[in-house]
C-alpha cells in the first residue's frame, strides 16, 4: 500500500527560480561607458560655460580675473550695442537662410522624387554638396568670389560690371552673396528630408484625388503638405538652430565685416574669446545666446503643434 501510494504521488513541480536582475540591468550596462563620455563631453562644457559668465576671466589681464556676479549680463543689456546690432542681424540671417532654403529644397525634393531618366544621377548631384565640409564650402566660394580669379571676372569678360570689384568687400553685395553660398550648402538638407517623406506617402491617395478631379496644385496643398508637416517642422528647427549658430562659412567668408555688416552673434562671441581673450563675457554672451534659441525653439514647437494631428 506505502509503495503503491507512493507511485501515484504526483511529481513535485520544479521551484521557479528567481528572475535575475543582471539581464534588465544588462542593456544599462553596456551603453553606460558611451553615456558617461557624452556626459562628459557635453555636461561638462555646459556648466564651464555658465561658471564662467559669473567670472571676470581674461588670460591676458590675470589681475583683473575674478567674480563678477551678473555683472558680465548687466553689461550685455545696458552697455553693449554690438550685442542687439549682431543679435538682430542673426534674426535676420536665419529667417532668409532657412525660409530661402526650405523653398529650393521642397522644390528638388518633388523634382527629383519624379520618374526620369538619370533620376539617380540626379539625386546624387543635389544631395553631394551635403557632403562636403563647412572648411571646404567656405574655401570654394572664397575662390568664386575672388575679385581677380572668380565670378565677377568672367563677368566683367562678358561686359557685365567693373573688374576688380569684390562682391564681398561691399556693403551693398556682400550679404547676398554669402547668403547664395550657404544656399549651395544648406539646400540639400531639406532635400533630403523632405524626399525621404514624400517616399512613404501613399499613391491611392493621389489616385483618389485624380479621380475626384483635383488639379495637382490642390493635391499639393491638401495631400503632400499635411505629410510633410511634421518633417518640415523639424528640419527648419534644426537648420534654424544651425544658422544661428553657423561661424566657419562667414568667418572665412567676410570675418564678420566689412563693417560688421555680416557679424552674427556667435561669431561676435567667438571673436570676443578667441581674439579679445574676455573669456567671461564671452562665456556670458553665450548663456545669453543658449537661453534665446532654448526659448524660440519652444515657442515654435509649441505653436507648429509638433507630433499633433496632421
Amino acid at each position: 500500500m506505502a509503495q503503491a501510494a507512493a507511485v501515484a504521488k504526483p511529481p513535485t513541480p520544479p521551484r521557479r527560480r528567481r528572475a535575475s536582475a543582471t539581464p534588465r540591468r544588462l542593456p544599462y550596462l553596456l551603453i553606460a561607458p558611451a553615456a558617461l563620455l557624452m556626459l562628459g563631453f557635453i555636461a561638462y562644457p555646459v556648466l564651464s560655460v555658465f561658471y564662467y559668465s559669473l567670472q571676470d576671466y581674461n588670460p591676458t589681464k590675470p589681475w583683473r580675473n575674478g567674480f563678477a556676479g551678473f555683472g558680465n549680463f548687466t553689461r550685455i543689456f545696458t552697455e553693449d550695442p554690438l550685442f542687439w546690432d549682431t543679435l538682430v542681424f542673426s534674426a535676420k540671417w536665419v529667417f532668409v537662410e532657412v525660409g530661402l532654403q526650405l523653398l529650393f529644397g521642397l522644390a528638388l525634393a518633388l523634382i527629383v522624387n519624379q520618374t526620369f531618366v538619370g533620376r539617380a544621377l540626379g539625386r546624387a548631384l543635389v544631395f553631394s554638396p551635403w557632403a562636403v565640409s563647412g572648411v571646404l564650402t567656405s574655401a570654394i566660394w572664397v575662390l568664386l568670389y575672388n575679385s581677380q580669379t572668380g565670378i565677377t571676372r568672367y563677368l566683367a569678360d562678358m561686359g557685365i560690371g567693373d573688374y576688380g570689384v569684390s562682391w564681398l568687400s561691399d556693403t551693398s553685395t556682400v550679404f547676398p552673396a554669402v547668403v547664395v553660398a550657404d544656399l549651395w550648402r544648406g539646400v540639400p538638407f531639406f532635400a533630403i528630408l523632405i524626399l525621404a517623406d514624400l517616399q512613404s506617402v501613399s499613391r491611392d491617395l493621389y489616385e483618389a484625388a485624380e479621380v475626384d478631379g483635383a488639379s495637382r496644385f490642390k493635391q499639393f496643398l491638401h495631400i503632400t503638405l499635411p505629410h510633410l508637416k511634421d518633417a518640415i517642422i523639424l528640419s527648419t528647427l534644426l537648420r534654424a538652430v544651425w544658422e544661428f549658430n553657423n561661424v566657419d562659412l562667414l568667418y572665412t567668408l567676410t570675418g564678420g565685416g566689412p563693417a560688421g555688416e555680416t557679424t552674427t552673434l556667435p561669431l561676435y562671441i567667438a571673436n570676443t574669446s578667441v581674439d579679445a581673450h574676455d573669456f567671461g563675457y564671452a562665456s556670458a554672451l553665450t548663456t545669453v545666446a543658449f537661453v534665446i534659441l532654448l526659448f524660440c525653439s519652444m515657442v515654435y514647437l509649441r505653436l507648429s503643434k509638433f507630433g499633433g494631428e496632421k
